[in-house]
Order: C-alpha cells, then structure tokens, then sequence
C-alpha cells in the first residue's frame, strides 16, 4: 500500500473519530437538529471522509469498500446540493453507518 493510501485511511478514521467526538454529549435527533455548530463540523468531516474515499479508489483499485460509491455520492451532495441536506439523514450515518465504515478501513489497515 502506498503512503498516499495510508494517509487517505488515516484521513477517514480521524474523520470519524471527530465526528463521535462531535456528537458524544448529543443524545438524540431533536437536539442534533437544533446544533448548527454541530451540523457543520459533521458535515465537514463526512465531506472528508467522502473525498479521502473517493481518492483511495483511484490510487488502490483492488481495495473494495460496500458503499463507497454512496458515500462518494453524499458527499457530492454535501458539496453541490448544500441546501437540501436532510438533517435525518445525516443523524442516520452518524449512528447508523460510522461505525461499520471504521471497522472495515481499520480491517484495511492490518
């Protein structure tokens, strides 16, 4: 694996270890939703996450993430589509897909 590639995973792990460190006091939607500081920093980071992906793909074609593809895409729509950000969404990743998605690059890592 090239340095490029190491430094595109490490990108995606900070990422989202900020976003949990974003969130970790956000108990639920209603509250995530009312946060504009709170959006924007995830926002950010998951527009990170989106384009370090989006690179690794290029440089390392034999490495296969599930979903890259949509979460290239959303970042796409963080980006272009800005102003039609669903917040549910969003929340959804947060506490529905990170995880997952930090397991299976660290399994890369290894």
């Amino acid at each position: 694996m090239t340095e490029k590639s190491k430094k595109y995973i490490s990108d995606v792990l900070m990422a989202i270890h900020l976003i949990r460190e974003f969130t970790i006091d956000i108990a639920d939607f209603n509250i995530y939703d009312k946060d504009k500081k709170t959006q924007s920093a995830v926002e950010r980071q998951l527009v990170i996450i989106g384009e370090a992906l989006n690179k690794l793909r290029q440089v390392e074609s034999e490495i296969v993430i599930e979903n890259d593809k949509q979460i290239i895409g959303f970042r796409n729509r963080l980006v272009h589509a800005y102003d039609s950000i669903d917040n549910s969404i969003v929340w959804a990743i947060i506490n529905r897909h990170l995880e997952n998605l930090k397991i299976e690059i660290e399994n890369i890592e290894d």
